[in-house]
């Protein structure tokens, strides 16, 4: 493998902080001739140091997505946190980025803390950089109407529904990808067409209710109104999540769509009935298409 900087994380949401990383990890690979790169983890280290595992922003796909796409990263490498990765030796784990990776320095935040029991830290990184010949930067906390920038505080604001604060935390639209399954086709009888997403498991769900977006189908961005809730009206059963993609007519079914919540419009609700439902879904689209202009 070509030499290469690496950050390193998890960067779950691919927040403003992680791409404070993300541009010194550039700027330094660009004076070094390297490539720019990003270490990450398959699944997030608290399930197997703390027994639990917090709601995800993104699935791993979507974040190394973010990372190679929006973020132009050169490569993105995903390690498993398995038993041998959390006894690993903070510095065994930098050496063996050397070894099998190229690397040719590293990139992390002030808080960052690697190796068994957490014992690496981002001195002790730049320590071992200095000793080694490597190229190191350690990038300070990101602060935002005098909020650190978290994934833990965007996870908080998704749950509650101020996706609005949630996108200007992350410095991007909240971003959800998946496969599109059949549904009741009760939209379509209202003419009201909307895609029943199978969402994959682990992420934080977002409260329910309708939010102004966009859907991302074959390279091409089209407004979407989205529902996520049981469908009272209609005595609905189990969780979904239901975009009426606007402008756009295809078959999805079985294909894997890419969802932008910019931000909540209204709780979800029972309506007297299905007419009254109707007209509240294109009132909440005449909504999404003037705030996306």
């Amino acid at each position: 493998m070509n030499q290469t900087i690496w950050a390193l994380g998890f960067f779950d949401g691919v927040h403003l902080g992680h791409q404070a990383l993300l541009q010194q990890c550039q700027r330094l690979a660009k004076q070094a001739g390297c490539g720019a790169g990003v270490v990450t983890f398959g699944s997030h280290p608290d399930t197997l140091v703390l027994g639990s595992t917090p709601g995800l922003i993104n699935s791993p796909q979507d974040r190394e997505r973010l990372l190679r796409e929006q973020f132009h990263m050169d490569c993105v490498v995903t390690l498993p946190f398995d038993e041998e990765m959390r006894a690993m030796a903070w510095d065994d784990f930098l050496a063996m980025l050397q070894r099998e990776y190229g690397a040719a320095g590293f990139v992390c935040g002030e808080d960052f803390r690697f190796g068994s029991r957490g014992t690496g830290d981002a001195e002790m990184l730049r320590a071992y950089c200095g000793k080694k010949g490597l190229i190191s930067a350690v990038v300070p906390e990101q602060v935002l109407d005098g909020i650190r920038v978290s994934s833990t505080y965007i996870r908080k604001q998704i749950e509650d529904g101020d996706m609005a604060t949630a996108v200007r935390f992350l410095g991007h639209p909240h971003v959800l990808s998946g496969r599109v399954r059949h549904g009741h086709q009760l939209g379509r009888r209202l003419g009201i067409p909307t895609a029943n997403l199978w969402v994959p498991e682990g992420l934080v769900m977002p409260k329910f209710g309708v939010y102004a977006g966009a859907c991302r189908v074959d390279g091409q961005t089209h407004p979407a109104v989205t529902n996520i809730g049981t469908r009272p009206t209609v005595d609905g059963t189990g969780v979904t999540v239901e975009p009426w993609i606007l402008d756009y007519t295809g078959d999805l079914y079985d294909r894997e769509i890419t969802l932008e919540f910019y931000r909540f419009l209204r709780p979800e609700r029972k309506f007297s009935d299905l007419e009254e439902l109707k007209a509240a879904i294109q009132r909440d689209a005449e909504e999404t298409r003037t705030l996306l202009k």
